[in-house]
């Protein structure tokens, strides 16, 4: 080749390489945001023609998205409601190409598109460079010598702190079910990358000083939050991605699934044996056989009628073996797999064609249980009209519910499953069988929205949820307890999470830890009732659960001694129920986990990310699982069976016992609200209340109260009563505060409350103890050191006890 033709095929190249570039970024496939730009948003042109944008959705939260075309684009997250859009406008000043408010300041470079960003509120301070390659992106965030990182979600199981390491946020069947693109750091900043496709995020492995976030095929898209420590930032982020749901009360007791191959009287007797044998329990599940087809993941299911039978001329009501179970408070759960178009109806509820088929469970069987949802853009106008016709003469004709049914695939995915929720049904586990779609990859598959299997496979867990969360709420106007195994971005809002095909242990330890560094809080696992250790774990997590899937675990098989460990730690649950109900409550309002990774409770300690199976559970309860030591914080502890104190920071060895499975503290100062065990929990309060006091250091906490059923909470009504121990020259003094709730509305108890109170950790009997400055008598238990006293019927105002 001659050196004008070589000179000329350079020359060519180095000008059509951006147009090539440019057109292959264009041929990404997006969806576009037709939300018009608003006053919070910044655009500015950088010099490859491109476009930046960032969001001031507020003081310390940004959105910043490149367009190589002019068209801004949203991810699935945004398109169906995940995410938070409805942001209050957010004050800031921009002066020239810097963004200032009064948590950060932004810079943005129009060379090349790189972001300067300083944090107000913590130490944060760093550049993030790199952009569009070729369909997806490629950005860098720079990461100080001793800069840590947390979240991720269930990525992998091996570390809570993920620096050094490249973790591929795909979900897949056991090893990655719940995979987060979210990061934290030690330095007060967090990231999201606003993507459902395959993407990466390198945590100082390919570059030790950098995180590198990156996709084959995706706009660039992602949120930068600011915060002054770990709570902080969870707040933030759990603002954007939807706030941890709160279970109905009876979720955060126990949950007990029976053998897949059980039948109605196997059932019935297996409640009898909870009840006789003095073993609380709540929830009872079922497993895939309880459907005439096995796995069936259709919307035509129906009970396997010579297991499950209901008579056909009265299929729902007290006089069904539903009905037999609610009347000992026993709440029946349904096993579930999903192989359909859930976008379908995304995509309805968007354009404001989406109608409720059947009403609300208040109104069954009235006028409007003949709407039918069809949709006129993807169904045959005249089909859909026949299909209604029929179906209205179906209702008619008094037809069951399982011959009622819309065609597949064109109603709702919830709308099928209210005929068991009518019967009775309170409880559904989402499982991810090879049958469904949850976490197994269909390749080539296209959604009725024209999503490709690529970019829908992280979304659809998280509409799965959302659907199923959504569609129990507005049918029974109740909170759902609903569980998955799998999700992505934002899955709190919706349901509970279980470790999924895992069983318990260490690993799963590392799991729920990662979880709850992500956002999560209502996570659990499954459970051994033959081993102290799992029931130890199982039993001091946000839920619990026994599965017997195709085993033969019952409680009742195992040596009187199993028994009673099993009991004991059934008992332990059911008391703690007022506390761990009042940590979600907390956690449905801010974000911050009720499983606590000790990083995060403890950043001044690094050691801590090695804690890999010690947590808090909630303020004031330190676990240790599935460990032969444990690592206790600073400050003072007490042992929870002894009140042994124990003055930390110091590792303590774990006793192999086969009556105790592990460690349990309690803080210095706690307070923690108790309820007396019973058989069931009824609701959100209850008329006796214990507080167990350890006043050998200042403390508060609260009592938290609701009707624990409805959805009345989220319109505040609920009751907090402030609860502190102050200690004293010569004892103590503990407060119960004024009972309050929200400015507009509250919580009323429905009936009087008999308060009393427990003083652990005494070196002696109290010589002087008054109430609200007039003598009282209580119990002093020589043995424990204990001192209990009766406070009665607390009044509004609340009460005052003082001991010397």
């Amino acid at each position: 080749m001659s050196m004008r033709l070589m000179l000329g095929a350079v020359l060519a190249a180095l000008v059509l390489a951006p147009v090539a570039q440019a057109a292959e970024a264009q041929a990404t496939r997006v969806w576009k945001d037709e939300a018009p730009v608003g006053e919070n948003a910044v655009v500015l042109k950088l010099a490859d023609q491109s476009q930046l944008r960032i969001d001031v959705l507020a003081p310390n939260l940004f959105r910043v998205r490149v367009s190589p075309d002019g068209v801004w684009s949203e991810s699935g997250m945004n398109r169906y409601g995940v995410f938070k859009a409805d942001w209050p406008a957010a004050k800031f000043v921009r002066e020239g190409n810097v963004i200032k408010t009064a948590a950060a300041e932004v810079t943005a470079d129009e060379a090349d598109g790189a972001l300067k960003f300083k944090s107000l509120v913590s130490e944060a301070a760093f550049t993030v460079t790199g952009g569009v390659k070729g369909k997806g992106y490629e950005v860098r965030f720079p990461l100080a010598k001793d800069e840590r990182v947390y979240g991720l979600g269930d990525v992998n199981r091996k570390n809570i702190q993920r620096r050094p390491g490249r973790y591929e946020i795909f979900v897949k069947n056991v090893n990655s079910y719940i995979p987060i693109p979210m990061a934290m750091t030690s330095k007060g900043w967090g990231l999201l990358m606003n993507t459902t496709f395959k993407n990466h995020i390198d945590v100082g492995e390919k570059d030790p000083d950098a995180m590198i976030c990156s996709a084959e095929e995706s706009r660039l898209d992602g949120y930068v939050f600011f915060g002054k420590d770990y709570r902080a930032l969870l707040d933030i982020y759990t603002q954007l991605t939807g706030r941890s749901a709160l279970l109905p009360t009876f979720g955060y007791g126990f949950t007990y699934v029976c053998n897949q191959n059980i039948q109605e009287w196997g059932l019935m007797q297996e409640c009898l044996n909870y009840r006789n044998m003095d073993f609380p329990c709540d929830v009872i599940g079922l497993e895939p056989y309880w459907m005439s087809k096995f796995y069936d993941s259709s919307t035509r299911k129906w009970w396997r009628n010579e297991s499950f039978h209901f008579p056909f001329w009265s299929p729902k009501g007290p006089h069904t073996f539903i009905g037999a179970m609610n009347r000992r408070g026993f709440k029946l759960s349904l096993w579930l797999c999903v192989d359909y178009d859930l976008f379908r109806y995304e995509e309805q509820c968007r354009t404001g064609k989406a109608k409720k088929l059947g009403g609300n469970l208040a109104t069954e069987g009235k006028a409007d249980d003949t709407e039918v949802w069809l949709d006129d853009r993807i169904a045959d106008a005249d089909f859909a009209k026949t299909e209604k016709d029929n179906y209205i003469r179906n209702v008619a004709k008094k037809l069951p519910f399982r011959e009622r049914a819309v065609p597949e695939g064109m109603s709702p995915w919830f709308e099928h499953l209210k005929k068991f929720v009518a019967q009775g049904v309170q409880c559904f586990k989402l499982d991810c069988s090879s049958q469904g779609v949850q976490a197994n990859i269909h390749p080539g598959k296209i959604y009725a929205n024209n999503m490709h299997v690529d970019e829908a496979h992280n979304l659809y867990p998280l509409i799965y949820a959302k659907q199923m969360a959504r569609g129990f709420e507005d049918y029974t106007s109740k909170r759902a307890m609903v569980y998955s195994s799998c999700g992505y971005a934002g899955l709190q809002q919706y349901v509970a999470t279980w470790a999924g095909d895992t069983g318990g242990g260490a690993a799963v330890c590392v799991s729920l830890l990662n979880l709850s560094s992500s956002g999560l809080c209502n996570q659990s696992c499954d459970m051994a009732i033959d081993n102290a250790r799992s029931l130890h774990f199982g039993m001091l997590q946000p839920w619990s659960q026994q599965n017997n899937w195709d085993y033969w675990k019952q409680i009742w098989y195992e040596e009187p001694d199993r028994q009673q460990v099993f009991r004991d730690y059934l008992k332990l649950r059911y008391r703690l129920i007022p506390y761990i109900y009042g940590t979600a409550a907390e956690c449905s309002r801010t974000g911050w986990p009720m499983m606590r990774p000790l990083p995060l409770v403890y950043p001044e300690n690094p050691e801590y990310d090695q804690c890999l199976t010690s947590y808090l559970l909630g303020d004031n309860l330190l676990v240790g699982s599935y460990t032969d030591k444990v690592t206790v914080p600073p400050g003072l502890w007490h042992e929870w069976r002894t009140d042994a104190t124990v003055t930390g920071p110091t590792t303590l060895p774990v006793p192999n016992d086969p009556t105790w499975g592990g460690a349990l503290y309690v803080k210095a100062g706690a307070i923690i609200p108790t309820w007396p065990a019973k058989p069931y929990i009824s609701g959100g309060w209850n008329k006796d209340v214990i507080f167990e006091v350890w006043p050998t250091a200042d403390g508060t906490a609260e009592l938290y109260e609701d009707d624990g059923l409805t959805l009345k909470y989220r319109d505040g009504q609920y009751a907090q009563v402030p609860l502190a121990v102050k200690k004293t020259e010569k004892g103590c003094v503990f407060e119960v505060g004024r009972r309050h709730g929200t400015k507009n509305a509250t919580f009323r108890r429905p009936a009087p409350q008999q308060f009393s109170v427990v003083f652990h950790a005494l070196a002696a009997k109290p010589t002087k103890v008054l109430l609200d400055g007039k003598p009282a008598e209580g119990e002093w238990d020589a043995e424990k050191h204990t001192y209990r006293l009766d406070l009665g019927d607390v009044p509004v105002a609340g009460c005052k006890v003082e001991l010397d």
